[in-house]
């Protein structure tokens, strides 16, 4: 992440039902907390999906990779640090962190790949079709 790129942070603790029996949470809900991460980031730049949405834009997911580095435990507190890694008019691609609270240890790395769409599935340019939300987007690089 370069040292201009804006974070955005979002708190999370980690529930009984996100773990094994062992207490350490399923891979998965790291995808989860990805996407409580960036529907934060695009909260706090002003917008909501379901804004997004009532213009006919929606962002599906055609990529995602996350890294796994160290388990998160029943009970941690954890702080996602979600950012805009890439955007062109047509894809936006989004960073995330997620760090244990207490000792600050960086559990998981990743990233997801978007493309901008119309409600009929079809490819668009937000740049070119919504110029406004694609200048407010750039606000996060």
């Amino acid at each position: 992440m370069g040292t201009e790129t804006k974070v955005f942070e979002t708190d999370v603790r980690v529930r009984y039902q996100e773990t094994d029996q062992m207490g350490v949470v399923y891979h998965a809900n790291y995808l989860v907390w990805f996407e409580v991460g960036r529907t934060s980031l695009i909260r706090e730049l002003g917008y909501t999906y379901s804004d997004l949405e009532k213009k006919g834009i929606i962002l599906p997911v055609v990529e995602v990779h996350a890294n796994y580095r160290a388990p998160a435990h029943y009970e941690d507190e954890l702080t996602i640090r979600s950012y805009v890694q890439e955007m062109t008019g047509s894809k936006l691609v989004f960073g995330y962190e997620v760090y244990r609270e207490s000792d600050e240890k960086m559990l998981t790395t990743g990233h997801s790949k978007h493309i901008w769409c119309s409600k009929e599935m079809k490819r668009i340019n937000l740049e070119k079709l919504y110029p406004e939300i694609y200048q407010v987007l750039t606000k996060a690089l």
